[in-house]
């Protein structure tokens, strides 16, 4: 790397805590009336990893159940996905070495920000109740798209691309970092562990040692 990194930019979900799960069981749950589209539902849910929910319920509506989508709709498969997931994603372990990176990161004035999918209200809970909100500089969830988190962070603290290093485990993380001209770093987990390898992303299987990879 030319530039030392100084700011990382991290999805929530399957990067800081064990949390992917959760939410696609929770689409799978919240749709089990309809069991002839679980699969093509779970699908769409792991190829748009870090999307708001309400865009793919939108997607769901139109391409699958062809039924309409109204704000009835909306708040109602909002608050049961949120009350689905919300504790269970509060009580998730870390991703392994996640914390002691965060510890690590912010020592060494590393900027560290939260770019996620999930609603800023909710996101903003979690953080809280987790303990997190002392590490983070920002946390941006949606409807922030992840590039604009990303450009925010450039511009707040005049950084160039090189010195930003966005940390995810989807494919829309991967597509955020690309638009910004910024690092990216997958975590890999089964699900897309086939897709990384394709596109031949730098992987890592947890976040232990990842202030190495930004400090060194």
């Amino acid at each position: 790397m030319a530039r030392r990194l100084r700011a990382v930019v991290f999805d929530f979900d399957g990067v800081i805590v064990e949390s992917g799960d959760i939410k696609t069981e929770a689409f799978l749950e919240l749709f089990a009336d309809h069991p002839q589209h679980l699969p093509a539902i779970k699908r769409h849910h792991l190829d748009n990893l870090g999307i708001s929910r309400f865009i793919k319920f939108a997607w769901i509506y139109e391409h699958l159940l062809g039924l309409p989508f109204d704000i009835g709709e909306k708040v109602r498969l909002g608050d049961r996905f949120s009350a689905i997931v919300f504790q269970k994603v509060c009580e998730t372990p870390f991703v392994p070495g996640a914390l002691e990176s965060l510890e690590l990161l912010s020592r060494a004035g590393v900027h560290l920000v939260v770019s996620s999918g999930t609603p800023q209200d909710e996101l903003d809970r979690i953080v809280d109740a987790r303990g997190l909100r002392r590490f983070f500089a920002e946390v941006h969830g949606s409807p922030t798209e992840k590039a604009a988190a990303v450009a925010h962070v450039l511009q707040r603290w005049a950084l160039h691309r090189d010195e930003v290093l966005f940390v995810g485990d989807g494919t829309t993380d991967h597509q955020a970092a690309a638009q910004s001209g910024v690092r990216f770093l997958a975590r890999r987990t089964p699900d897309l562990a086939a897709h990384w390898a394709t596109v031949g992303c730098e992987c890592v299987d947890d976040l232990r040692g990842l202030e190495r990879r930004v400090v060194s």
